[in-house]
């Protein structure tokens, strides 16, 4: 019999085999109904689930008792022809008893899975509420003074048009505000813009543009392979923030790698949908962290808010397309498909 020593349940499970065969006796003998076996299969399957037990356990243990049963059977002074009907009722006992059994043990399971999905979603929502509540106050408290930088930077661009710094100082600002941006998707005041019919070659050259400061310093090349001009209808500036996130992630990623740091944009246009991989040949991510990647406040960055690659999805749910990852030893890439 399988059977943990840890097992809190494990004289139980003893006697619970005594009285399956007292009832088998009973039962031979016409004195119960198959039917008064189920407060016994409801029993052990309640000790089965409390137990954390595998249910496939039990299922051979009862088939080990069975044939245990039957060879002592075929050891009696009895005729073949006597002993058939016993044993087909004893056939049918077993039966039951590991089908209401195990029925019963998948329903209390589900019946727990249920229950904890339902306290995750709670709290999960209740989280999404806070952020929400923090991002409205952060964006309106950020977003105004440094709304008001950007315009005296270019006033000052405008008058001294030979400080080169102050190019470095404005996309640092315009970072900043694709960072702040973020935290508009998930606040309940976030305003939709329409939907409009865009290019993705084009989309991919602004990344490439903005992010080309970051690109040189932290000494990353990019390789785009786009055959052909390919539409997509959609919010434009909330799928140039998907691209933009994961890209932006690539370029913090590669800053560990001593050798060639590269990332990869590949764009499929297939019968159905558009696919867009975006790699590069940073560290591999844990196969643990893959499952989470896209979860709110999950990250691996000392100072990461685990907000950017939420919003991802949520903005590649919202096109009716779908976002997954892959890593390994030699590739980390996200797959991006869009319906046409």
């Amino acid at each position: 019999m399988i059977i943990s020593d840890k097992d809190p349940f494990r004289l139980e499970a003893v006697q619970n085999g005594e009285d399956l065969l007292e009832f088998i006796i009973e039962l031979t003998m016409e004195e119960k109904d198959i039917n008064y076996l189920q407060p016994l299969c409801e029993k052990i399957a309640i000790e089965r689930a409390g137990a954390d037990a595998n249910i496939g356990d039990f299922v051979y243990n009862a088939n080990v008792g069975r044939n245990e049963l039957f060879e002592a059977m075929c050891e009696l002074d009895v005729s073949a022809r006597e002993l058939k009907p016993i044993m087909a009722q004893i056939h049918t006992c077993f039966d039951k008893l590991i089908y209401y059994t195990v029925l019963k043990y998948s329903e209390i399971i589900t019946r727990n899975l249920e229950e904890k999905q339902q306290y995750i979603n709670e709290t999960h929502k209740e989280r999404l509420t806070i952020l929400g509540q923090m991002s409205a106050s952060f964006v309106h408290e950020f977003r105004n003074p440094l709304t008001s930088i950007m315009g005296f930077v270019k006033l000052l661009k405008a008058d001294h048009p030979s400080l080169s710094y102050l190019d470095i100082i404005s996309h640092e600002l315009d970072q900043l505000n694709f960072r702040i941006s973020q935290f508009l998707l998930v606040s309940k005041k976030e305003m939709w813009t329409e939907s409009e019919r865009f290019w993705l070659n084009d989309l991919f050259q602004d990344i490439i543009q903005f992010l080309y400061p970051s690109l040189v310093n932290a000494n990353v090349s990019i390789e785009k392979n786009l055959p052909y001009p390919i539409p997509l209808t959609g919010y434009r500036s909330e799928v140039r923030q998907v691209f933009l996130n994961i890209l932006m992630n690539s370029i913090d990623a590669l800053e560990s790698m001593k050798e060639e740091r590269k990332i990869i944009i590949d764009v499929f246009e297939e019968d159905q949908s558009i696919r867009i991989v975006i790699k590069n040949n940073g560290p591999m991510i844990p196969a643990e962290n893959v499952e989470t990647i896209f979860e709110p406040f999950v990250t691996t960055k000392k100072l990461g808010t685990g907000i950017g690659l939420f919003v991802c999805k949520q903005i590649v749910e919202k096109h009716n397309g779908s976002i997954m990852c892959r890593s390994d030893n030699d590739w980390t890439e996200f797959q991006i498909a869009f319906q046409k």
